[in-house]
């Protein structure tokens, strides 16, 4: 059971996406659930980042210097439509780029997503 805070946020998650056209609860949760993932892909490249630094050594990321404006910390807080226009055109593109054969999770998973 959701419960005080947490209960608020999650409202106003479901708000936005109501608001924004997108009514059907699946739909919500697939689109939520993209967004969790590219958090998590910015997380983790931060961490090796951190690391990388911590022993000195180097480290070639999964976001070029020129793709740095694709991960989540740089575009959470944009103007909604800016974010839109930036997940659907270039960071779905980019991630589905990543493997070129098809092998990785996200291609096969989640390959034919539409935001």
């Amino acid at each position: 059971m959701l419960t005080g805070e947490l209960r608020n946020k999650v409202d106003r998650i479901w708000e936005t996406f109501w608001t924004g056209g997108i009514t059907n609860p699946l739909e919500v949760i697939e689109q939520f659930t993209y967004l969790i993932f590219i958090k998590k892909l910015d997380e983790i490249e931060e961490t090796k980042e951190k690391e990388a630094e911590f022993l000195n050594v180097l480290y070639e990321g999964i976001f070029s210097k020129e793709l740095q404006y694709l991960r989540w910390s740089k575009f959470k807080n944009i103007e909604a439509s800016d974010m839109y226009r930036s997940v659907t055109e270039e960071v779905f593109p980019f991630i589905k780029g990543l493997h070129k054969s098809g092998d990785s999770a996200y291609s096969k998973y989640m390959g034919g997503c539409n935001v």
